[in-house]
């Protein structure tokens, strides 16, 4: 990309021209170099933007509830953005499911952008450029954006560590799945949203999650509110408590500490990244690493030994 190139798309994204920023997403969602050099430029105006992570169990109906919170959110004028992971497709690589048809209302409204992501396999239910694409959607000038998960693995923690505010959306008649999952959201979900309200099993759901939470110490205790996404019934009551979250954490200071946290594990994952890739350079370069491997291979020394040797290797490569 030549230096005239590099300023016609800085021009394009300042007005906000919707193809330019989905051709720049693209480009940081495939680690391209240019992409992440234009979020470079962009990066002072971020900061603005409230996250919101969504993330449940497969067939909660998470996608039909961001689809009807977005249409609350668009009712005083807020731009919302859309970044909903999708499971990878084996053939392209890309997004098996592509934009979501449920969100298709909103994809004609120019304050609405909506992105599917490929999760690349990750082992968690978000891809790992993810929270680059979350700044790329704050630096455009979203006043919201709306993560929303595969729903499995860790994708829990993931999105905790990419949210301002989490909501967890559990449907009635988890049964015992609710007990494998309670551990991960009980730590990380700001409010619950018990979807699908009109179903048998919604009263028992909303027992066991009392009972849950009477467990939880912290000053915020995570909301249960009840919601029909397909019908849009209780998602004003979602919004609102969500208000109320991010009042609290704005209040009590802990806002700008959960966005700091999240800039530093970030840094450190990048860091791990640039470590990582480095060493399989010098593991294909060079013989005294190609060796240590080779060592461990056939347990003539252990994991524990390589990693030390590795390290002193690096530092004298630099």
């Amino acid at each position: 990309m030549t230096g005239f190139e590099f300023s016609k798309i800085l021009e394009k994204l300042e007005k906000g021209d919707r193809l330019t920023f989905s051709r720049v997403t693209s480009m940081i969602e495939n680690e391209d170099p240019r992409g992440i050099a234009i979020l470079n430029e962009f990066y002072p105006k971020t900061g603005k933007a409230f996250i919101i992570g969504i993330t449940g169990p497969p067939g909660s109906g998470k996608s039909t509830l961001v689809d009807r919170m977005v249409g609350e959110f668009r009712k005083d004028n807020s731009k919302v953005g859309i970044i909903a992971v999708d499971p990878t497709s084996p053939f392209t690589g890309g997004a098996l499911l592509g934009d979501r048809i449920r969100m298709q209302r909103h994809a004609t409204d120019k304050n609405v952008f909506i992105r599917s992501m490929a999760n690349r396999n990750s082992l968690g239910g978000i891809a790992s450029t993810t929270s680059q694409v979350v700044e790329l959607f704050d630096a455009f000038g979203m006043d919201i954006v709306l993560v929303e998960t595969l729903g499995v693995g860790q994708s829990e923690i993931e999105i905790a560590r990419t949210a301002d505010s989490t909501i967890v959306v559990l449907p009635p008649g988890l049964g015992d799945g609710i007990q494998a999952i309670k551990a991960g959201i009980l730590e990380i979900a700001d409010l619950f949203a018990l979807n699908k309200a009109d179903r048998e099993g919604i009263d028992a759901l909303e027992s066991e999650m009392k009972l849950m939470l009477e467990f939880n110490t912290s000053e915020w205790i995570p909301p249960l509110c009840r919601t029909v996404a397909i019908s849009g019934q209780g998602v004003p009551e979602l919004i609102a408590d969500l208000k109320k979250h991010k009042s609290y954490l704005e209040s009590n200071g802990l806002l700008e500490k959960r966005r700091s946290d999240r800039h530093e594990f970030a840094l450190r994952e990048l860091l791990k990244s640039y470590l990582i890739k480095d060493l399989d350079r010098l593991v294909k370069e060079n013989a005294e690493f190609k060796n240590i491997f080779s060592k461990v291979r056939v347990r003539g020394i252990s994991p524990y030994e390589a990693a030390e040797q590795l390290y002193q290797l690096i530092l004298k490569h630099g």
